[in-house]
């Protein structure tokens, strides 16, 4: 049998002109915001295009993220599950500590470029924020983010680390008080001041561009954990996992698998605290029996969100901020309709439970988001052979959730 490349065969060429990724994604907006995202489009277009912006970028990403990250053996954790090799991308090694910080150094480039001064973003568990406030920070430019007052609370220290980095976080007390709320605001704030702004947007969401670029930037994930595997085991992964709020960590994992046809993937939504609506947030885990999924517009693209039988946006519920959201990235809902991945959910409880295991058997804490993935790879196990291989994507660590699993583990 001959040896896989370190690249896939043929690269997918999602999304098409109109920015979808099949039925999903395009650009929903108002007319306000139609001028700056063809702006944004035509310079990031540019920008792939530059060679010089490349060897910026992937010098930021090696000096100040500190990219690559290790693909580590997690030996005792399979050792202990008697399943499969269970591999970790340590995205929560990196600089900010989580995977958010790829993108927003490439959309800092980009901003610059444009002669945008001032940057906005939205967080929920606020991973994304810091990474934004550091890349402001790092290029001199003003910083606002935008965070529903329930993440606040639940992510006081994010909310502290933003502060100090010169960062202005406004308090959205709105609607549930969490991440889409917190778009909301951020949009507004970029219809009033689309001149002197860019939206730094955190999640493979949004209207085209963002879909695409934010995937973009987070490709980088899946090349390195390609020829990571490739060079330890001389083989391709059997099965690729990552938790899936608006998705960039796992769309980033799965990217440069995508070609491999022998490489399942799996996207692990929250569970939350039961099957009804307004309990979680599984958006495409509905064969699982969550309620309330169908496609729809939300933030300005067309994907699966959970809404209410007369269409209203439903409230959601995680555990982990990062994950509660009603919606999922255009790109996601095109591999669940395709079954190229799989998508399913997985309770709070489960993933406490996993946060307390990696903890325990690795020394590693992971961000709760992330514990998610890791709870379904726990369960799953079980059922795997011991030759197979599994690469999950450890996308973030957990010294934001301190208070939560003080409280509750």
């Amino acid at each position: 049998m001959s040896t896989p490349k370190a690249t896939p065969e043929a690269a997918p060429t999602w999304p098409d002109v109109r920015g979808r990724f099949g039925a999903y994604g395009g650009r929903y907006v108002p007319e306000t915001l139609v001028t700056p995202l063809e702006e944004l489009e035509h310079a990031y277009a540019e920008a792939q295009a530059d060679a010089g912006f490349h060897r910026e970028l992937d010098f930021l990403l090696r000096t100040f993220a500190g990219r690559p990250t290790p693909l580590q053996f997690a030996e005792r954790l399979t050792a202990h599950l008697g399943g499969p090799q269970i591999y970790l991308k340590r995205e929560d090694l990196l600089h900010t500590g989580s995977h958010k910080i790829n993108n927003c150094l490439g959309q800092g480039l980009l901003a610059a470029r444009m002669g945008k001064r001032r940057v906005i973003a939205e967080t929920g568990a606020g991973q994304h924020g810091v990474a934004t406030a550091t890349v402001a920070a790092r290029f001199g430019l003003e910083c606002v983010v935008y965070m529903g007052t329930a993440d606040m609370e639940r992510q006081r220290l994010n909310v502290y680390r933003m502060r100090l980095l010169g960062a202005e976080v406004v308090g959205v007390e709105s609607g549930s008080r969490t991440l889409k709320d917190a778009i909301n605001e951020a949009m507004r704030d970029w219809v009033t001041n689309v001149r002197t702004t860019h939206y730094l947007l955190g999640s493979v969401l949004g209207a085209h561009p963002y879909p695409q670029m934010v995937r973009d930037f987070h490709k980088v994930i899946g090349a390195e954990a390609r020829a990571q595997i490739l060079a330890d085991s001389g083989r391709l992964p059997d099965l690729l996992v990552a938790c899936v709020g608006g998705g960039s960590n796992a769309i980033g994992l799965f990217h440069a698998f995508l070609e491999d046809a022998g490489v399942k993937m799996l996207g692990v939504e929250a569970g939350g605290s039961g099957h009804k609506l307004g309990e979680h947030a599984a958006r495409l885990a509905a064969s699982t029996g969550f309620a309330g999924a169908r496609p729809g517009v939300l933030q300005g693209t067309y994907t699966y969100v959970l809404q209410t039988d007369d269409g209203q946006i439903s409230t959601t519920h995680s555990i982990s901020a990062g994950l509660d959201y009603p919606a999922v990235g255009p790109e996601h809902a095109l591999l669940a309709e395709q079954k190229r991945a799989e998508y399913t959910a997985v309770s709070d409880d489960a993933a406490l439970d996993a946060a307390h295991t990696l903890a325990r058997l690795e020394g590693i804490i992971p961000a709760l988001e992330s514990a998610h993935g890791l709870a379904e790879v726990i369960a799953r196990a079980p059922k795997m052979r011991r030759d197979e291989i599994v690469i999950l994507n450890l996308s973030g660590r957990g010294d934001k959730d301190m208070d939560i699993l003080a409280r509750l583990l």
